[in-house]
């Protein structure tokens, strides 16, 4: 599950590391996405508009917003280099970690050694995941959202109530086509607007040395700048 799953903003409170890896986080998305789309206007840049409204959905300050804008308005050629990294974690679980870093090999043993002081290697799960594009909002009109969609030719796979959210799963090629038809609906801002490996299926840990192992790689990997998402199969 994603970060959105693991009520991340919350949990990125606890630390002042946390907090220093998910604004540098943040700034090297942003950064990124106004670099590779040609324009700091959120408005004319999708790609933009989605990474600064998924930070805001986690509490990062307008400020690091503007720096990164600026720093892609003044011409600078910094370069992030994303990567993907697959590991078996203890108790059957599984782990995909996405990194967004200006060095590669420094990503790879950050991850790797975390993975492997709590008993886990690196190895192939990803076909155990699918890749989903998730949007969340805040909403009470599933039916009416469910029906736009299909309307408008989106490829959608669920479409959900959750309390006083919807969420909304589409095929990763339909991302685009289903975030105009969200916008035609006047849904202007998301809890959530990505694209995420969603487990085929999870496991539940009873054994709580193992829940702690698996809950400590989660909390260091969100320590570690170069980590941008991290994505697992157990229920916590």
């Amino acid at each position: 599950m994603g970060r959105h799953h693991e009520v991340r903003a919350a949990a990125m409170a606890k630390t002042g590391a946390r907090k220093s890896a998910l604004y540098a986080r943040a700034s090297r998305e942003v950064y990124m996405a106004a670099k590779s789309g040609g324009s700091t206007d959120p408005n004319s840049n999708l790609a933009l508009r989605a990474a600064m409204e998924k930070y805001r959905g986690q509490s990062v300050p307008r400020d690091v917003f503007e720096r990164a804008l600026k720093k892609a308005a003044g011409g600078d050629a910094e370069v992030y280099l994303p990567g993907r990294y697959e590991a078996f974690g203890p108790g059957n679980s599984l782990f995909i970690i996405d990194t967004l870093t200006d060095n590669a090999n420094r990503a790879l043993v950050e991850v790797r050694t975390i993975i492997v002081r709590k008993g886990g290697h690196m190895g192939n799960v990803a076909y155990n995941f699918t890749e989903t594009g998730v949007f969340v909002f805040k909403g009470n009109n599933r039916d009416e959202v469910e029906e736009a969609l299909i309307l408008g030719d989106v490829d959608v796979q669920e479409v959900d109530q959750d309390g006083e959210n919807i969420i909304v799963y589409v095929n990763p090629t339909s991302f685009s086509s289903a975030r105009d038809v969200l916008d035609g609906l006047g849904v202007k801002e998301f809890v959530e607007s990505e694209i995420e490996m969603i487990p085929n299926e999870t496991v539940t840990i009873t054994d709580e040395e193992t829940r702690q192992k698996i809950q400590d790689i989660i909390d260091n990997l969100d320590e570690l700048e170069d980590v941008q998402n991290v994505f697992h199969n157990v229920e916590l």
